[in-house]
């Protein structure tokens, strides 16, 4: 990952431009800086941190998490909770936890790109309210989950790859993620918290080709979400145009 894709925001980590990665369908050669970041929960954020991503940017947060998980949290800043003047905030989870055949398929494995086709397949409607949300928002996007790894990977892989990004580097960029989250302790449920690096990379040997899989077969899942041409147009123009 480049220096100038990272972006350094006050108490905020793991977040990332998704601009500079390699595209043939950009006049650049890139995809565009500015446009779409990605990160975990932005209760994390300070006041000089949510300054911070005003000026990268930000006027649309697409929250991913689902209704239980918003919210503070002991260590959150005093701020955490307050609106954010000028950002619009839009709800938009990708999971429900409270649909049965979703949880059976995909419940031992939702920190993993295996779940990201059942996903997809059970679950569409989500799915295209989601990507509907990111399209129709001006750029300056910011897109979040809990930790900012599976939700957000999945999501994010379909951005990148509707946009060209050959597979392996959109499975490198959510690799990045898993060893930026990987072994901090904010997640007690998590069991990636607990890992050293042998069991991350381990784990990456098996999960980045699964990654990378479901960013070369982007079109179909996308079709399986339901996803108009229009929209799919939009979101590539986002991060290329």
């Amino acid at each position: 990952m480049t220096a100038a894709r990272a972006l350094v925001w006050d108490g905020y980590r793991n977040a990332r431009d998704l601009g500079g990665l390699p595209t043939p369908l950009s006049p650049t050669g890139t995809t565009r800086f500015g446009r779409v970041a990605r990160g975990p929960r932005r209760e994390w954020l300070t006041p000089a941190g949510r300054q911070d991503a005003v000026r990268w940017g930000v006027r649309t947060v697409v929250d991913l998490r689902n209704t239980d998980e918003h919210g503070t949290r002991p260590g959150d800043h005093g701020t955490a909770g307050e609106p954010w003047p000028d950002v619009t905030l839009v709800h938009a989870p990708t999971e429900d936890p409270t649909h049965v055949p979703f949880m059976a398929t995909c419940g031992p494995i939702l920190d993993s790109p295996e779940y990201w086709a059942h996903n997809a397949r059970l679950l569409p409607d989500l799915l295209r309210a989601t990507l509907q949300a990111v399209a129709t928002a001006e750029p300056g996007v910011l897109v979040h989950c809990s930790a900012g790894r599976d939700r957000t990977g999945l999501v994010v892989t379909l951005l990148l790859a509707n946009a060209g990004v050959p597979p392996v580097d959109v499975a490198a960029d959510w690799a990045q993620s898993v060893r930026e989250v990987a072994g901090r302790r904010d997640h007690t449920d998590d069991r990636q918290s607990t890992w050293d690096e042998a069991q991350v990379e381990a784990f990456l040997a098996e999960a980045v080709p699964v990654a990378q899989e479901a960013a070369a077969d982007v079109g179909r899942l996308l079709d399986v979400i339901g996803l108009d041409a229009g929209t799919r147009r939009r979101l590539r123009d986002l991060l290329v145009a």
